[in-house]
């Protein structure tokens, strides 16, 4: 995809709605010939919006009108480009749990065993500790008594738990983990919230927290922190799940990861799972069908819930929608 087209598509499908922001910004950038030729000379997998303005933000850019972020991009290229090359877009977010427990819920219902949590592509591993957070639906009374509280709406009649699921074993892999009490790690995650999401930094805040608790082991009668290691999740999920422990049943879970592959490592990952016993609960822009191909089963700025395949939902991409099918 041509770079203008992708910016202006970031803004009308992803930033529209959500940071208006970033939608002039987008908007600013697939006009602006300047930044434009800059972006030409990033690596293809480096040009999205939300990355480039993270990179901006982290080095200082303020929060202002297009012609704000232009004139900086302009003036710090240098610096700004190394940090789009040393990062990545790995929004560690928090609330993405609360669209994620009702499957947990049906996996727990239907194994009867303690869950062993491996997540891929899992940044700080935020999305790790989804029985140590508590959960309000539709303004309902708040199951658990964990922090953050993570609100979501839904339609339908999602299968909504009566209790959170017991955890037992959580583990995680990312090409470039993240530490979580890191002070520069904590500032680029910052970065990567989106101008006027101010509830989701107080999230993000809170979550770091909690997982700073568990790692302190002062949350007795929990599993204990993430296991996380890096590499290519196509060549460590075999052994994160057979390292799983042998009471607990393995679940396999991501949102918003497998955009970044291409379609052969899709497959692949596809191919590797079916051939692993466990269970399989994806988040993302589309879903793996049977043939091991993508079908487009989201909607505009939705994500697809999947269990083991199946399409269980449409799933708002930062974790406040839940539309059950």
């Amino acid at each position: 995809m041509e770079i203008a087209a992708l910016y202006r598509q970031y803004a009308q499908r992803w930033f529209a709605g959500h940071s208006e922001l970033y939608r002039q910004w987008a908007d600013g950038v697939a006009s602006s010939r300047s930044l434009l030729a800059l972006l030409q000379g990033l690596p293809e997998a480096k040009r999205q919006p939300n990355l480039v303005f993270a990179a901006a933000r982290f080095h200082g850019c303020p929060d202002g009108p297009f012609r704000t972020l232009e004139e900086y991009l302009l003036e710090h290229w240098t610096q700004i480009r190394t940090i789009i090359l040393s990062h990545a877009t790995q929004t560690n977010e928090a609330a993405r749990c609360a669209t994620l427990l009702p499957a947990l819920g049906l996996i727990a219902a239907q194994e009867q065993r303690p869950l062993a949590l491996i997540e891929v592509g899992c940044s700080a591993g935020l999305c790790l500790l989804p029985d140590l957070y508590s959960y309000s639906y539709d303004g309902a009374a708040p199951l658990g008594t964990g922090s953050p509280l993570l609100e979501c709406a839904t339609t339908g009649s999602p299968p909504l738990p009566a209790a959170l699921p017991q955890i037992s074993w959580r583990a995680g892999v990312d090409l470039f983990p993240l530490d979580g009490t890191d002070p520069d790690t904590v500032a680029w995650l910052r970065a990567l919230i989106w101008p006027g999401q101010e509830a989701r930094a107080r999230r993000l805040d809170q979550a770091l927290d909690t997982l700073a608790a568990l790692a302190a082991g002062k949350l007795p009668g929990h599993a204990g922190p993430p296991q996380v290691v890096a590499g290519d999740l196509n060549e460590k999920i075999a052994e994160l799940v057979a390292a799983a422990p042998p009471q607990a049943v393995p679940v396999v879970m991501h949102s918003a990861v497998l955009a970044y592959l291409d379609p052969a490592a899709r497959a692949r990952f596809a191919h590797t799972i079916a051939s692993l016993d466990c269970r399989w609960l994806s988040n993302e822009a589309f879903f793996m069908d049977s043939a091991n191909l993508t079908a487009g089963a989201s909607d505009g700025q939705y994500f697809t819930l999947a269990l083991d395949r199946i399409p269980l939902a449409h799933t708002g991409q930062h974790g406040d929608q839940l539309h059950w099918f």
